[in-house]
């Protein structure tokens, strides 16, 4: 099992800067890819940002060239550096962890507000 605890949500202005951060505690080495994801009131949840094991990254195009995600395996912690923020990036934020281990599955974290004023 892991645990994910998200961390570093809160209030700004627009243009604004947030870090959020997703502590991974329990069967760490079992982590593959993990990401973040967020869900708007009314709206799905979307994948903002995703990070293999080794490093290599994707976004949305929402959020190209604004969020920054990474991860400190050593530190079994993922960081979404998050520039320039917009109201409409108003969300609560996930993080997700994928595991390596049979059958597979994955892991949610409880989940950060950000909530950016115009």
């Amino acid at each position: 099992q892991v645990q994910l605890v998200e961390s570093g949500g809160g209030l700004v202005q627009a243009g604004g800067s947030l870090r959020l951060s997703c502590a991974a505690s329990g069967s760490t080495l079992s982590i593959g890819a993990m990401g973040w994801y967020r869900q708007a009131p009314g709206k799905q949840r979307e994948l903002v940002a995703a990070i293999t094991r080794g490093g290599s990254t994707n976004y949305a195009d929402s959020v190209k060239g604004r969020f920054t995600i990474s991860r400190d395996n050593g530190k079994n912690t993922m960081y979404l550096q998050m520039n320039s923020l917009k109201p409409e990036d108003t969300a609560v934020y996930y993080c997700n962890a994928q595991t390596l281990w049979f059958p597979g599955g994955e892991y949610w974290g409880q989940g950060t507000q950000v909530t950016v004023s115009s």
